[in-house]
């Protein structure tokens, strides 16, 4: 008999009743997570690294830091790292964090680790790129829309999904766009140069 692929299992799992909201985004708070890849595999491990020139938790190149951490279930690790970021998912400099923002960072890359396992996957899809979901009948839209503005701070990620999505054409590209983005001509114009 084949041996069950512990992916799928937790993939599978419906988390949305336990998704949260920071901003745009939906995630899974590292205690829901950890209470539920617990229950299913009770041996898993976390793992924090540690810098082994600082002996701290966090590693710096010297103006910015980022949390190593690993989450082991059944002999296998994922590792993510992730920066040490404010709450508006800026980097902190090295001068100002605090053990605060290193232990939320710490939590949120397990949390990221367990669905790197599958447990809550689904929650993180397209999160690196642009949060552009198009809602569903049961779910109406809730996001408030941000001004696009070519060459503001969200428009390499907008241009890095655009080239990624290319074959969905530009009114289809523009649509999924507004539904975070509001769009006016000349960003319009912009796109339709890169489509």
């Amino acid at each position: 008999m084949e041996k069950q692929n512990y992916f799928k299992l937790l993939s599978d799992i419906n988390v949305k009743g336990l998704a949260e909201k920071k901003g745009n985004f939906n995630y899974l708070s590292w205690a829901n997570a950890w209470a539920l890849v617990k229950e299913i595999h009770p041996t898993t491990q976390r793992v924090v690294y540690e810098s082994e020139h600082t002996g701290l938790n966090y590693f710096t190149d010297g103006k910015t830091a980022y949390v190593k951490v690993g989450v082991v279930i059944n002999k296998i690790e994922h590792i993510d790292f992730l920066p040490i970021m404010d709450f508006r998912n800026k980097s902190i400099p090295v001068d100002k964090i605090t053990s605060m923002h290193t232990n939320t960072a710490i939590q949120r890359s397990t949390a990221k680790c367990i669905a790197m396992h599958g447990l809550g996957i689904a929650i993180y899809k397209g999160e690196d790129l642009v949060n552009i979901a198009t809602p569903t009948q049961d779910e109406p839209e809730k996001v408030e829309k941000f001004i696009l503005k070519v060459g503001d701070e969200n428009w390499g990620k907008v241009m890095s999904w655009i080239a990624s999505n290319k074959k969905l054409g530009l009114e289809e590209l523009v649509k999924r766009l507004g539904t975070k983005y509001k769009i006016t001509q000349v960003v319009k114009k912009e796109l339709s140069k890169n489509v």
